[in-house]
């Protein structure tokens, strides 16, 4: 019994460092957990020695990139086992995280959850047994709501990236913001959009402190304002986690056991794929690698039988690939 208390102390000491890089990544939603010890039934991609031409120039995989998957799961309750492979969580928030470990640098695609993409329909095993389209969201639904979900989506954004590799994932339930967020103190914005009706303390070009359920409001509501496009939502989400960030970040420098707090208060939201010291890793090159910038894809937001649908468009997913992914010949 001794023993497996010291080892949960160690792994809680591992997630205290693991926070900090997360913090570094985007600022929201992020934190890390004990991790999935079941390897992944996906079979790994493989890599191709293979020219591609792009704007007239050459290009080939660049070999020293790699990527990870940030997961907003829109279910209010912390992270749960699942042995079925239907479930309700739908990731609403995703950011991938690419590394370029030769440049030393590091850039955020932010991708919206309504863009439409082939993903695999899994059986009750986990395998894939067809394909569907689908928004990016629901791509999450196949799987046991943990890692094999995660894996899914993870997949699907491979697919809408033209096959790129997407090396590893986080996800955190969406109930855990306002616990993140008043950790923090409460967290200072200007509101973008008129939320009358839905929390009449947020006034369109009023700054506030959010604080509690109305932090989660503001990064996830969308349904019943003037545009409730998820493209919209996109830009509340991306404002709140440079305020989260930069709260976050005095936090930290002000008070040595605030990594600590928060770790413990959050583990159970998250699911991830890494281990502790892969975890730690990561952090060292969030801290030491040079951020470049918050990248969105291009594209149309169509209704479709009741339903918002996000196609992107095809060249710009091709200068965010070849711009992130590959390098020149």
């Amino acid at each position: 019994m001794g023993k497996k208390r010291n080892d949960k102390r160690k792994l809680m000491r591992g997630l205290a460092v693991a926070l900090l890089a997360v913090f570094l990544l985007t600022g929201a939603f992020l934190l890390l957990e004990l991790w999935e010890k079941r390897q992944s039934i996906f079979p790994e991609q493989k890599t191709e020695n293979t020219v591609y031409e792009y704007n007239g120039v050459e290009y080939v995989k660049n070999e020293d990139v790699e990527s990870f998957l940030i997961l907003g799961l829109d279910k209010f309750e912390d992270a749960i086992n699942n042995d079925s492979y239907n479930n309700d969580q739908r990731a609403d928030f995703l950011m991938l995280l690419v590394f370029d470990n030769s440049e030393k640098k590091f850039t955020a695609v932010h991708l919206n959850r309504d863009t439409m993409v082939n993903m695999n329909v899994l059986g009750v095993a986990g395998q894939k047994i067809g394909t569907v389209n689908k928004q990016l969201a629901l791509a999450h639904t196949y799987g046991n709501g943990r890692d094999v979900s995660c894996r899914n989506t993870a997949d699907a954004v491979s697919e809408l990236l033209n096959g790129v590799k997407v090396n590893h994932y986080l996800s955190i339930t969406m109930d855990a913001v306002p616990i993140l967020n008043d950790l923090l103190g409460g967290v200072e914005v200007t509101v973008l959009d008129d939320f009358s009706g839905i929390d009449d303390t947020l006034i369109k070009g009023e700054t506030v402190t959010l604080h509690g359920d109305h932090a989660l409001t503001y990064v996830r509501e969308r349904y019943g304002l003037e545009d409730s496009s998820n493209s919209t939502r996109m830009v509340r989400q991306r404002q709140y986690m440079t305020a989260v960030y930069d709260k976050a970040m005095l936090e930290i420098e002000n008070d040595d056991n605030f990594v600590i707090e928060a770790s413990s208060k959050l583990a159970d939201y998250i699911v991830s794929d890494r281990s502790v010291n892969q975890l730690q890793e990561i952090a060292k090159k969030l801290s030491q690698y040079k951020f470049t910038e918050i990248e969105t894809l291009e594209g149309e937001s169509v209704v479709k039988d009741g339903l918002m649908e996000f196609r992107p468009d095809a060249d710009s997913i091709d200068k965010i690939v070849f711009e992130l992914f590959y390098k020149k010949k």
